[in-house]
């Protein structure tokens, strides 16, 4: 036992010796005791710049401690021990030290990182410790990533990343606001424990401020960059207000109501609130009319009080809507004997005896009597003489307004529902006999391309035939075929207006106006058609100027329809044409089309050099050589060339719909017993309702009710024109005759030709004065419309109804600044502020979109001043605006940031709107 205890004793002392390469053996001999147990290990240690760290380790029992680092012993000189005595079991304790420093670590290259591990002895045998690390201690400067800035809506999430520098140990983080430590335990509302990451949950706006990321460890501590953090509010419209008193007293005026964008106020740039401070109506307030007398009656006759009378009424005009009421008296009286009356009050001349004065009242009596007899007799005899007459009774109307329960003079002959001819004035029937020649070859000789369609021997339809050929049946009451009967020759008198109404009435083919313009530009407009031409200003190089010239054909359209194609407007033409403009201009064409995507396809045309009609664009396509703006009415087109332009729609549903204007008119027959209604469904276009309007004055028509709108559908199912409540025992309606069918196909592409109805109505007395009945026009499974007509047949009781709700200017070519009604100085102004780019995107796309430009945006972007393009857009759309509000807004939502555009006021875009309504005369 003591040999093997010497045993160690040498080993122990060969370790301590100078041969440092001698390697300490794993074991030693077994001895009696126990293994030794470490008290204390080695920790991990981080080396900070050049400083030494201390490793220490205690074990019991524990006769020697040393340390081996990275696979090798520690020599003995570099140890420091301490020896012990554990009192409560008798056990030796020894503690180690040993320093490791910055040199050593960093002239270790190993796979892993420096480590240190202390081995015990004890007379049983060793124990090891667990591996302690050392490692250099450090933090990089720059962090990964920094957090960025944002804006945030209210009660939107907040995210700010951060990633801290390369460090050892691994850097702690830490969120300053406003260089005030953040703490998630307290505000439930923040989240620092995701991945470093600073969430915020719902943003108030408390939480704008500056973000920093604050990286540290034993090393040092690191800032990152700060993040400023804006929550914003958008703005919200409060009510509005209520809307303001007429500003005029009496006539055309408008109200105005407004709102504030305070509900709530947008905060930290929050978005202003879109839509309209300002909205105007136009009113009408009643202007009082004050009361005037109508002349004095006659007197009346002498009273038994020696008096007489003469009245007067206040009536011409009545006093209405709060005008005064006539001054002075409405009676007068009068002695009408000079003063000479006789006690009774009666005067001296009436004084007679008693027989004459009865004598006297039997005799006139008598002939009162007589002459009541005489005129019943005489209007009893002329009522039997007219309605024998009546049965000869004949309408002359459209050939495509009947169908059905029609008795064609030649059934094998379909009629054509496409083009049509109609008389351009009342037919006079003078006699029976003039009836007879109305049925047969003499009516139609003079003109032999005509074919009839007879429905119940009462109605008469003329369309122009494909053949010069007529067709008929020998009927009672007619002539054969063959028969040549001239028609001028058997009734001179009667028979020379018909043929004047029916052939000689001026035909047009186009409407045309012109103006000259230069460098300044202008408008050109076709009156009450709804067809303009803008020349922006710039368009035609300085020192030039040129005639330009626009028209709408009114003949044959050249454009025919291919397929399901419909013409939807009229055919425009503008130029000359070899005229070079160096900014686009601007054309507005009206169309009858119920704008719908999903229902219809439209497109642009544009008539070539030979006469053929080629694409432009589809309404809906991008493109860059022009643009196109639907409006519910009218397209805005920006060219540069002159041509000839249209609008044509393909349905792609049977829902497409087209806007159909239907309008009632009437007039007094020749027989002056007789009164005609012509009901008319055109095109909902201002230039299809002129033709009606002026063929109805050659005709002298007289419009009944003002016109109203009907949605005509494409799907397939035809038109019925129909007369309603026609007073009994005062108007009679020719049998048969009181509703109309017309077929789906002459309504839907009724754009070659206005389309209309006639009816004829007869009074039973002549002292019938007053006319009231119901047109109804409706498409089956479709749209209704009801025309009330109210009206008096005499022409001088008879009230006017306005043909055009809205005039056009009555001059129709207007150049330089009057003809724009954004002056020029603002619109510069304008254009320089919104065609530089700007990083917030409130350029000339902001502007586009403001006023309700969305599509196509790329054309601008090819112009050299886009914001000037879009104003000449907005020109031509607000035409006929009453101001300029819609423009304001607009500047007001997206200018408010550009210090250009502060001093564009509200009261100066209101004096440039009146300036231009003052010129134009709206």
């Amino acid at each position: 036992m003591c040999c093997q205890h010497r045993l160690c004793s040498d080993v122990l002392f060969d370790f301590t010796g100078t041969d440092n390469s001698e390697v300490l053996p794993e074991s030693i001999p077994s001895a009696p005791g126990t293994l030794p147990h470490f008290i204390e290990e080695p920790d991990d240690a981080y080396i900070i710049k050049s400083n030494p760290i201390a490793l220490r380790c205690k074990a019991r029992p524990a006769m020697q401690i040393f340390f081996k680092c990275n696979g090798e012993w520690v020599h003995q000189n570099e140890h420091v021990s301490e020896e012990s005595l554990d009192e409560s079991s008798g056990l030796k304790v020894r503690e180690v030290f040993i320093n490791v420093t910055r040199q050593q670590v960093e002239d270790f290259h190993g796979p892993e990182d420096y480590w240190c591990q202390c081995v015990a002895w004890s007379h049983l045998g060793t124990s090891k410790s667990r591996k302690a690390s050392v490692r250099i201690a450090y933090l990089r400067k720059n962090f990964e990533q920094d957090p960025q800035g944002r804006e945030v809506p209210i009660e939107g999430m907040i995210v700010l990343h951060c990633r801290p520098p390369e460090g050892v140990p691994a850097a702690e983080v830490e969120w300053l606001k406003n260089e005030e430590p953040i703490d998630s335990e307290q505000d439930e509302n923040i989240d620092t424990r995701a991945d470093h990451n600073l969430i915020i949950r719902q943003a108030r706006l408390s939480d704008s401020g500056n973000y920093t990321c604050m990286a540290a460890n034993i090393v040092a501590k690191r800032r990152s960059l700060s993040a400023t953090v804006v929550v914003y509010v958008n703005g919200g419209w409060s009510s509005w207000t209520e809307w303001s008193a007429c500003n005029v007293r009496c006539g055309r005026g408008w109200q105005k109501r407004s709102r504030t964008c305070t509900n709530p106020a947008p905060l930290n740039g929050g978005a202003f609130c879109e839509g309209m401070s300002v909205q105007k109506i136009t009113c009408t307030s009643l202007c009082p009319v004050d009361g005037s007398w109508e002349v004095w009656s006659e007197w009346s006759v002498c009273s038994p009080e020696c008096e007489h009378l003469r009245i007067r009424e206040c009536t011409a005009p009545a006093p209405r809507n709060g005008g005064k009421f006539c001054e002075g008296l409405s009676q007068e009286s009068e002695n009408c004997t000079d003063g000479l009356c006789i006690l009774d009050k009666k005067p001296l001349h009436e004084i007679k005896p008693q027989s004459i004065e009865s004598a006297s009242d039997i005799a006139l009596y008598s002939g009162l009597g007589a002459a009541v007899v005489a005129v019943a007799v005489l209007v009893i005899g002329v009522t039997l003489y007219r309605r024998s007459q009546s049965d000869y009774g004949v309408d002359v109307i459209d050939s495509s307004a009947l169908t059905g329960n029609s008795l064609l003079l030649n059934s094998a002959m379909q009629p054509d529902l496409t083009v049509s001819r109609t008389y351009s004035g009342p037919i006079c029937l003078q006699d029976p006999l003039d009836k007879e020649l109305m049925t047969e070859s003499s009516l139609f000789n003079p003109l032999s391309d005509i074919k009839v369609k007879v429905q119940s021997s009462f109605m008469v339809s003329l369309g122009v035939s494909e053949r010069a050929e007529y067709h008929g049946k020998n009927h009672s009451r007619t002539f054969p075929h063959g028969n040549n009967h001239s028609f001028s020759t058997m009734h001179p008198r009667n028979k020379m207006p018909y043929i004047q109404n029916l052939s000689s009435l001026p035909t047009r083919t186009e409407l045309r106006t012109t103006g000259v313009f230069g460098h300044l530009g202008g408008r050109l407009v076709m009156p009450n058609t709804g067809v303009s031409l803008l020349i922006p200003h710039g368009a035609i190089p300085e020192e030039n100027s040129w005639e330009i010239y626009m028209s709408i054909n009114q003949g044959e359209p050249s454009l025919q329809s291919d397929g399901s194609e419909v013409l939807l407007s009229p055919e425009v033409t503008c130029g000359p044409p070899d005229m070079i403009v160096t900014t686009p201009f601007a054309l507005t064409i009206p169309h009858c089309a119920d704008v719908s995507s999903e229902h219809w396809n439209i497109h642009l045309k544009k008539r070539t050099q030979q006469g053929k009609w080629e694409e432009v664009m589809s309404v809906e396509d991008e493109s860059t050589s022009c643009y196109c703006l639907l409006d519910p009415f009218a397209c805005h087109v920006l060219l540069d060339s002159f041509g000839t332009y249209a609008l044509t729609g393909e349905p792609i549903t049977d829902c497409a719909v087209k806007q159909l204007k239907v309008a009632v008119f009437g007039c007094m027959s020749c027989n002056s017993l007789d009164y005609n209604l012509r009901v008319y469904c055109v095109d909902n276009t201002p230039c299809a309702f002129q033709e009606v309007v002026s063929d109805e004055r050659h005709q002298g028509g007289q419009l009944l009710e003002e016109p109203k709108l009907l949605h005509f559908k494409g799907n397939t199912f035809s038109l019925q024109i129909s007369v309603l409540d026609i007073p009994p025992f005062l108007w009679r309606i020719k049998p048969f005759t009181a509703c109309q069918e017309v077929p789906f196909s002459r309504v839907w592409c009724s754009n070659r030709q206005p389309l209309h109805c006639a009816f004829s109505l007869e009074r039973y007395t002549p002292t019938t004065t007053q006319l009231s009945c119901k047109i109804c026009i409706r498409q089956l499974k479709g749209h209704e419309q009801i025309l009330q007509v109210q009206t008096s047949i005499l022409e001088s009781e008879r009230e006017a109804i306005t043909f055009f709700a809205q005039e056009d200017s009555t001059f129709p070519a207007q150049t330089g600044p009057k003809a724009f009604k954004i002056p020029y100085s603002i619109r510069q102004r304008i254009c320089a502020t919104f065609d530089t780019p700007n990083a917030k995107g409130k350029d000339w796309q902001m502007l586009a979109q403001k006023n309700s430009i969305n599509r196509n945006l790329s054309y601008f972007a090819t112009q050299s001043s886009p914001s000037a393009v879009i104003l000449n857009l907005w020109e031509a759309r607000h035409q006929h605006d009453g101001d300029l509000d819609s423009l304001a807004c607009a500047l007001e939502e997206i200018g408010r940031t550009h210090t250009k555009l502060s001093n564009i006021s509200e009261s100066q875009l209101d004096e440039a709107d009146f300036n231009y309504s003052r010129q134009n005369g709206l």
